[in-house]
């Protein structure tokens, strides 16, 4: 019994003795540009949809 709790205080000390730290040289970037892109897209779609739906004789 006296060995079990002995093991036990030991996993559970060694346990909390472990850091992993994980660090870059450089500062990470993250670009945005995508979403800028996707709403241009879609204001160009818009405005096509409304072009076409005025002048149906272009097609």
């Amino acid at each position: 019994m006296k060995w079990m709790l002995v093991i036990s205080a030991l996993l559970v000390l060694s346990a909390c003795t472990h850091k992993v730290q994980v660090e870059t040289k450089e500062p990470i970037t993250i670009n945005l540009n995508v979403k800028v892109d996707h709403e241009i897209r879609v204001k160009v779609d818009k405005e096509l949809d409304n072009l076409f739906s005025e002048d149906s004789e272009l097609f």
